[in-house]
């Protein structure tokens, strides 16, 4: 059973990679009222990071403009050398081709991309944030105090290192951050963490109560130059 689900994993892969090297995606309209043309799908997983589902994956919901795409895959690689032992999760993005992207009021024209907290658990392991159907594939989980659940808490070290990878490879490829979304208390907690110096400059952080809580999540806007939507 584990290798038949490596096996799709890996053909799922393949098969992303070699569709998305066909052309460059154009976008249309904005986050929250847009589409998407030759939407890229994120790799399954990689050396320091997977998916947040299997599901989610096979059901299209991990795809973004080609060059977002470029700068997320980008800045794991980054943080290869520089978090090593840290294990990274990215949660849904949007559909192919954008558009309404149920429940979430953003996502439509590939420029969105969720990230799920990196947690540590009781022996200070860097670990996967659990998902399941029962939590709503990570989702409905809810953090408490400075950033615990179930035995696991927020590591935002790695959090912040992962934001200035996103940012330096951002830089990189000519994309730039328009926002961080993540939860207004818990980013006090971010900003205490010796990595996190300087980050509340270098990114804008939404000082705005989002209509769901975003503390198991951050939810990053890339700012490219996109069409009118038609």
């Amino acid at each position: 059973m584990k290798n038949t689900y490596q096996l799709s994993l890996l053909a799922l892969l393949l098969f992303s990679e070699a569709a998305n090297a066909v052309e460059e995606s154009r976008c249309f309209g904005s986050q929250d009222n847009g589409r998407l043309e030759n939407g890229w799908q994120l790799p399954a997983s990689g050396e320091n990071y997977s998916a947040y589902s299997y599901v989610g994956v096979m059901t299209g919901r991990n795809y973004v403009h080609s060059r977002v795409y470029e700068v997320v895959v980008d800045a794991y690689a980054m943080l290869e050398t520089k978090a090593n032992s840290k294990v990274y999760v990215y949660g849904e993005t949007g559909f192919r081709e954008g558009g309404k992207f149920k429940p979430h009021k953003t996502h439509q024209n590939g420029l969105s991309v969720d990230f799920f907290v990196p947690v540590l658990d009781s022996e200070g392991v860097s670990v996967k944030l659990p998902a399941s159907v029962l939590n709503k594939l990570g989702y409905g989980i809810e953090f408490i105090g400075a950033g615990e659940y179930d035995g696991l808490k927020i590591d935002y070290g790695a959090m912040a290192q992962h934001l200035w990878a996103l940012k330096a490879s951002a830089d990189k490829h000519g994309v730039k951050i328009w926002r961080v979304i993540f939860d207004n208390e818990l980013q006090k907690q971010l900003f205490k963490a010796t990595e996190a110096k300087g980050l509340s400059e270098a990114l804008v952080f939404s000082t705005k109560r989002p209509w769901v809580r975003h503390d198991e999540h951050y939810h990053v806007d890339f700012s490219i130059p996109c069409n009118p939507r038609h």
